[in-house]
């Protein structure tokens, strides 16, 4: 890696973290206590995970590039997988009772 290269990655990742920190994170754990409270996703929560999927995607790369934060790359991981299964949970059992998702 070139010092320039170094110089962006710092750059970007202390937006990134910046980003996770002030909107992503305070999102992803309302959309787990709301999974978590029994609720479902809305159209509006799937944009978000849309986004940010799409946005780890694009920035593989550079998260290859600094192992350093795969912890919390991993627990991100765990935490959308959680409320992903959680959402499709409660979105079946909404189905199955004829219960109106929320």
């Amino acid at each position: 890696m070139t010092d320039q290269t170094a110089q962006d990655d710092t750059g970007l990742i202390v937006t990134l973290l910046e980003r996770l920190r002030k909107q992503r994170l305070p999102r992803v754990l309302d959309l787990k206590a709301k999974v978590d409270a029994g609720g479902t996703l809305d159209s509006f929560d799937f944009d978000f995970l849309h986004e940010v999927f799409a946005d780890a995607n694009r920035l593989k790369p550079l998260w290859e590039r600094h192992p350093e934060f795969d912890g919390i790359a991993g627990q991100l991981i765990r935490i959308y997988r959680e409320i992903t299964e959680r959402a499709l949970a409660n979105e079946t059992g909404a189905n199955e009772t004829g219960a109106t998702p929320t």
